[in-house]
């Protein structure tokens, strides 16, 4: 039945009954005799629903007295020649023949100034890839309709399309005014959103500021309003390049707003060594009562910049707040078994997969991933104890493909601690290669079995033969020069890092690694000081880095300096070879019971660490 719904046309009702008569009627036949007008007509008439024809109201089925008042039949709203004209249209669109079908659609919604028919006209138009259309039926509408919110959005987002940011202050503008003050922060808040493809950054991120000029003041605006418009800012400024513009507009509002976990997502996303002051509007808003989720990403940052202990303690306080957050749990474990803390990481792996299988009974991929991470960690675990068929009984449950390498390697590894290691490497390279990146991760994993067991020569042969043909690959460059260097092969190991840094400048560990190369035999220290203070421009406050800049200074004859780094680098992340470095500055300054302290929590992290079995061994230190 074609009705009215309020002021408007049941179009879409139409068209509906309309296309389910068509699919009885696949071919218009023209040797049939009628036109498709005829056809449409007749059709029309089979529903009862052609111009002059009223739809008699539906009985009860048990209904058994005449129809009343109430039950009277109601008008369509079409005349037949407004009827003519949508099927016309519509027949058109149908027979590809776009562009009229679009022009009869059109002028029937100019002619009834009904919402649905400029929407389909938009929409018959985008179908054809005529932007340009599209915008002049959205702007007809807005023209015809200025109160419409919609036909105002459908202008925005077309001229976003077509990229023609410029012309989208006024539209972006209108929008703003028209949404409630209850619904203006998340207006504010989906901007971005709008402009994600638009192609000029800068012109959109400063549409967007001129157009919420009035809401980044507050009054008149909220105080909320104006945080929100702020983070908006700032976020057009990071689509556009503008890091210090972000910092700014993250700082304006979280001074408006300051338990807006807003402004401290956008600065979160801009943490990194050259924008210290995100780091700050970060702790500032984690010194209330922050989202957890916010503080769960603080923690990944700062394990992005090797700020272990700084992490676990803020992976600690999520699940002190938090207990039934699982990725906390992960994390925390990860980073407890990264620091050989092997019962407590047991602990909270645990935990974490007790939370995860829990709350998720139909398991997401990305749920998925956590659980092969903890397997593969609590492995880790069983091998370190020795216990080898639990290591394996935890790697059996890992049955997602994309964790496959490295449930194998785990395999191997325990293969050649059993002192396999050829059933080891066997075991890699009979992993499948689904894409020519799985050839390359095959690889990495050989070569790290074959360097945790000392293997060095086969490891060295094995990257060299990949390295000699294609473009170069950066990191397998450097695990040939750090391979060569076990080889005693030094000639070659600075070679190589030399290529690396003449090729990818910003690879901060192959500066590190040639200055500590030249530190550890104690010559050029002038020029390893120079490489090691030129990683640390791009890994500022790296504990490894640092390491070596203290070592440096110690082999320089700046023992004191070289005590200040080493504690602060010891301190930011516990590490045998760290504690071996530490501790022999700390002998040779005579602090001797401070050293074998140091050296003690060294052997518990690791007491394999070559670092620190040649410092004792040299040393003639018994712990």
């Amino acid at each position: 039945m074609l009705q009215r719904i309020g002021t408007g046309l049941d179009y879409y009702g139409l068209m509906l009954h309309f296309t389910r008569i068509l699919a009885h009627f696949p071919i218009w036949p023209p040797a049939c005799g009628i036109s498709p007008i005829q056809a449409g007509l007749a059709v029309a008439l089979a529903l009862g629903m052609a111009p002059g024809f009223a739809q008699p109201a539906r009985q009860p089925a048990a209904a058994s007295a005449p129809a009343t008042a109430a039950s009277a039949p109601l008008s369509s709203a079409l005349d037949s020649e407004l009827f003519y004209q949508l099927l016309l249209g519509e027949l058109n669109t149908f027979d590809g023949e776009a562009s009229t079908g679009y022009s009869l659609i059109l002028d029937a919604a100019r002619k009834t100034n009904d919402a649905k028919l400029y929407e389909r006209a938009i929409t018959i138009a985008l179908q054809s890839r005529s932007g340009e259309s599209a915008l002049q039926a959205s702007r007809a509408w807005s023209k015809a309709q200025p109160a419409s919110r919609e036909a105002n959005r459908y202008v925005l987002q077309i001229l976003i399309g077509l990229n023609r940011i410029g012309e989208t202050l006024e539209p972006l503008k209108a929008e703003l005014v028209a949404s409630p003050p209850r619904e203006r922060v998340a207006v504010i808040g989906a901007i971005p959103r709008f402009y994600a493809r638009a192609s000029d950054k800068k012109l959109a991120a400063n549409v967007v500021e001129l157009a919420l000029a009035d809401s980044l003041v507050s009054p008149p605006a909220t105080l909320a309003t104006s945080a929100a418009a702020w983070t908006t800012v700032g976020r057009m400024r990071l689509d556009a390049g503008d890091s210090p513009g972000v910092i700014d507009a993250a700082r304006r509002a979280q001074a408006l707003d300051p338990a807006s976990e807003a402004p401290a997502a956008l600065a979160l996303s801009m943490m990194g060594p050259k924008t210290p002051q995100a780091e700050q509007i970060v702790r500032k808003y984690i010194e209330g009562k922050p989202q957890v989720e916010i503080r769960m990403g603080y923690a990944r940052a700062l394990l992005d910049a090797q700020r272990y202990s700084e992490a676990a303690t803020q992976l600690q306080v999520v699940t002190t707040e938090k207990a039934d957050h699982p990725q906390a749990w992960l994390v925390r474990g990860t980073l407890e078994v990264q620091d050989r803390k092997f019962d407590q990481g047991e602990r909270s792996l645990k935990r974490h997969i007790e939370l995860a299988t829990v709350a998720s009974a139909n398991q997401s991929p990305e749920v998925k991933r956590g659980l092969a991470q903890a397997y593969l960690s609590l492995a880790q675990i069983a091998e370190n104890r020795k216990d080898f068929a639990q290591a394996e009984s935890w790697l059996g449950k890992i049955d997602n493909a994309d964790d496959l390498v490295s449930a194998q390697s785990r395999r191997a590894n325990i293969l050649a601690k059993q002192g396999k290691i050829d059933e080891g490497r066997k075991l890699l390279r009979a992993l499948p290669e689904k894409v020519p990146a799985d050839a390359r991760m095959k690889l990495l994993a050989e070569v790290q079995l074959l360097r945790d067991f000392k293997q060095y020569k086969p490891a060295y042969e094995l990257v060299a033969e990949k390295t000699k043909t294609g473009a170069p690959d950066y990191e397998l460059l450097y695990d040939q020069a750090m391979l060569a260097e076990k080889l005693d092969r030094l000639d070659e190991m600075e070679r190589i890092l030399r290529q690396i840094i003449a090729g990818k400048p910003e690879y901060q560990h192959a500066y590190n690694a040639l200055g500590y190369s030249f530190a550890e035999r104690n010559i050029r220290l002038p020029e390893a000081k120079a490489l090691i203070l030129k990683a640390l421009e791009f890994a500022p406050g790296d504990p490894f880095i640092s390491d070596s800049l203290g070592w440096v200074e110690f082999r320089s004859g700046n023992t004191a300096e070289a005590l200040r780094i080493l504690d602060a680098a010891y301190k930011s992340r516990p590490d045998a070879e760290i504690a071996a470095h530490l501790g022999e500055v700390l002998w040779v300054s005579g602090k001797r019971d401070q050293a074998m302290a140091i050296w003690r929590e060294g052997f518990a992290l690791n007491a394999e660490n070559e670092t620190l079995v040649e410092t004792l061994k040299r040393l003639r230190v018994k712990l």
